[in-house]
C-alpha cells in the first residue's frame, strides 16, 4: 500500500476537526475572500464610489443624474458640499436597520461602526453630486431669489407685532399690580 504523506496528513486533519469548526473556518475564509476582493475594487477604482457615481449621474450616460447638471458638483464649494455630505449621512444612517448587532456589532462600538459606515456613504454620494443641497446653498440653482427688504413702514409693523407677542407672552409672569397699570 502506497502512502502520500502530505494528502495522508491534511486528510487525517481534515476528519479529525469538528464540522462546525470546519464551517465557521470556510465562512471566515470567504468573508476574507469578499473583504479583499472589495479592497481590489476600491483599490481599481471600480468600488462603492464608482457605483454610487454611475447611479448618480456623474459619469457615463446612463444613470439617475441630470445630464444638463453633471459636473457641477466640481463648482460648489468644498464646505457646502461637506455640509450636504452630513445632511446625507444623517439619511443614511436613519434609514440602517437598528436591530443590526450581527452587522455592526454590540453596544457602543457597534454604533460607532454604523455611524463610520453612514458617514462615509454620506460623503461619497455628495461627491457624487448628491441631491442638490450643496448646489441650492451656493446658488448655482435655477430658482430666482427675493431680496426680502423691508421698508420703514413694514419694519414698524413687524416690531410692533414682535412687542405685542412680547407683552402676551410675559404677561402670565406679571403681577396683578403690573398687569393693571399695563392695560
Amino acid at each position: 500500500m502506497a502512502i502520500s504523506p502530505p494528502s495522508d496528513l491534511v486528510m487525517d486533519v481534515v476528519r479529525a476537526a469538528d464540522p462546525a469548526e470546519v464551517q465557521e473556518a470556510q465562512a471566515r475564509l470567504k468573508a476574507n475572500r469578499a473583504a479583499f476582493q472589495a479592497t481590489s475594487l476600491a483599490e481599481s477604482g471600480n468600488g462603492f464610489a464608482a457605483a454610487v457615481s454611475v447611479l448618480n449621474g456623474s459619469e457615463g450616460s446612463s444613470g439617475l443624474g441630470d445630464i444638463a447638471n453633471r459636473g457641477e458638483a466640481k463648482k460648489v464649494p468644498e464646505t457646502y458640499r461637506k455640509f450636504e455630505a452630513m445632511v446625507l449621512q444623517n439619511f443614511v444612517k436613519s434609514m440602517l436597520p437598528n436591530d443590526s448587532e450581527s452587522v455592526f456589532g454590540k453596544g457602543t462600538s457597534g454604533d460607532i461602526w454604523k455611524s463610520m459606515m453612514a458617514e462615509q456613504i454620506g460623503d461619497v454620494l455628495s461627491k457624487g453630486g448628491g441631491i442638490g443641497i450643496a448646489k441650492g446653498l451656493a446658488g448655482n440653482d435655477t430658482v430666482e431669489r427675493v431680496n426680502a427688504a423691508l421698508d420703514g413702514n413694514s419694519r414698524n409693523l413687524a416690531a410692533g407685532m414682535v412687542q405685542e407677542y412680547e407683552r402676551k407672552a410675559l404677561s402670565a409672569y406679571l403681577t396683578s399690580d403690573e398687569k393693571e397699570k399695563n392695560a
